[in-house]
Order: C-alpha cells, then sequence, then structure tokens
C-alpha cells in the first residue's frame, strides 16, 4: 500500500484569501497607516505547508516575522451571500503560523 501523502491540500485548496492591517497595534507597530476597510491579499496554495513539517527561512534574514492567525476554512463556495447565511459555507477552523520576511 502507498504511504499517505503528507501535501493533504494538494488539488483541494483553490486560493488562499487574507486580510491584513486587521490589528491596529501591530499596525502602528509597523508605522503603516490604518485602513478604514478591508484590506485583502492572496498567498500562494505553495505557502502551505502541513503541521509539523520543517519550514524554511532565507538564510541570513534577521527580521523574518510571525503570527498566529486563525484560519476559515470554507467548505462550500458563496458570493454576495447574506451575514446570517456565512457560517453555513465554513467546514471549521484552524490555526495558521504567518510568516513574513520584513527584509525583503
Amino acid at each position: 500500500m502507498a504511504a499517505a501523502s503528507s501535501h493533504w491540500w494538494q488539488g483541494s485548496v483553490g486560493k488562499i484569501v487574507c486580510i491584513g492591517r486587521n490589528y491596529v497595534a501591530h499596525v502602528q507597530e509597523l508605522n503603516n497607516k490604518v485602513p478604514t476597510k478591508p484590506f485583502w491579499f492572496l498567498k500562494p496554495t505553495t505557502s502551505l505547508i502541513p503541521s509539523g513539517a520543517p519550514h524554511q527561512c532565507p538564510p541570513g534574514r534577521a527580521e523574518t516575522h510571525h503570527e498566529v492567525e486563525l484560519g476559515v476554512v470554507i467548505g462550500e463556495r458563496a458570493r454576495r451571500i447574506q451575514a446570517s447565511d456565512a457560517m453555513r459555507h465554513v467546514a471549521g477552523f484552524c490555526l495558521a503560523l504567518d510568516m513574513t520576511d520584513r527584509e525583503g
């Protein structure tokens, strides 16, 4: 029997959508402007690694920051839904570690 793939998400993750600058204290710490509405951005699915797998930081970098985030796994595609219906589309939640190279 073939070993199970540790890359459980391959072929199953359509996109990673993120909201930035939503924590005012962190925005101010970085001397950024606090946005008046959500700041959306995408991350590549290649940035995912399974729990317990080693991560790689660029060698010689001193400004690699990390933040623990709450991930929301969307289980059912949706567009323009009412807030009251949003949770019907949530398959679950997960912890995510967001790592950013502040030097580059």
